[in-house]
C-alpha cells in the first residue's frame, strides 16, 4: 500500500516540476509531450529491469512472463499489457479490453488511479490529459520493448474513468 501512494505522489510531483518549468498556454503541448516521454523511457525500463528479451521467432518473453503461456498475436501481446504489466503498475487488472481486430485496441480503466486524486468536477477535465500523458508513454514504451509499435492516446468522459486507445503501427 505504502508503494501505491509513493507511486501516486511520485507522479505528482513530476507534473508539478513538469508544469512549472513549462508555463503559458502555448506551452502545455510541451508538457504533455514531455510527460509522454518520461513514462515512454519507464515502460521500456520496467520491461528491461524484468530482463525480457522479444524472441520474433517464437513471439516469447523471459522471466516476465515465465507464468504466462506464448504469445500467439498481437492481442495476446495487448492482454499481456492488461493484465500482467497493469497489474504490477497499478495493482488492478484493465476493467475492458476491446479491439477492432484491426490493430486498434481500447483499455478502459473505470477507476484509474492517478486521476482519482482530482475532484470528478467537469472543471479539472483540462487537467487529465497531464495526469494520463505519463501512463501513455508508459504503454507505448513498454510495447515497444515487446517489439509492437504503436501510437496510445487517452480520453476522459467522466472522471475517474479513462480508456486509452492503442494503434499499432504495422512495420
Amino acid at each position: 500500500m505504502a508503494d501505491e501512494a509513493l507511486f501516486q505522489f511520485l507522479h505528482s510531483e513530476i507534473i508539478q516540476y513538469v508544469n512549472c518549468a513549462e508555463t503559458g498556454e502555448s506551452e502545455n503541448g510541451r508538457c504533455v509531450s514531455k510527460l509522454e516521454n518520461m513514462g515512454f523511457r519507464v515502460g521500456q525500463g520496467l520491461i528491461e529491469s524484468a530482463d525480457c528479451h522479444w524472441n520474433i521467432q517464437n513471439l516469447t518473453l523471459n522471466k516476465f512472463t515465465k507464468d504466462t503461456p506464448r504469445f500467439k498475436d498481437e492481442l495476446d501481446v495487448m492482454k499481456f499489457i492488461c493484465k500482467d504489466f497493469w497489474t504490477s503498475v497499478f495493482k488492478k487488472q484493465i476493467d475492458n479490453l476491446r479491439t477492432n481486430h484491426q490493430g486498434i485496441y481500447v483499455l478502459q480503466d473505470n477507476k484509474f488511479r492517478l486521476l482519482t486524486q482530482l475532484s470528478a468536477g467537469k472543471q479539472y477535465l483540462e487537467h487529465a490529459p497531464k495526469f494520463l500523458a505519463f501512463t501513455c508513454g508508459l504503454v507505448r514504451g513498454a510495447l515497444s520493448n515487446l517489439g509492437v509499435k504503436s501510437i496510445v492516446t487517452a480520453e476522459v468522459s467522466v472522471m475517474p474513468a479513462c480508456k486509452f486507445q492503442v494503434m499499432i503501427q504495422k512495420i
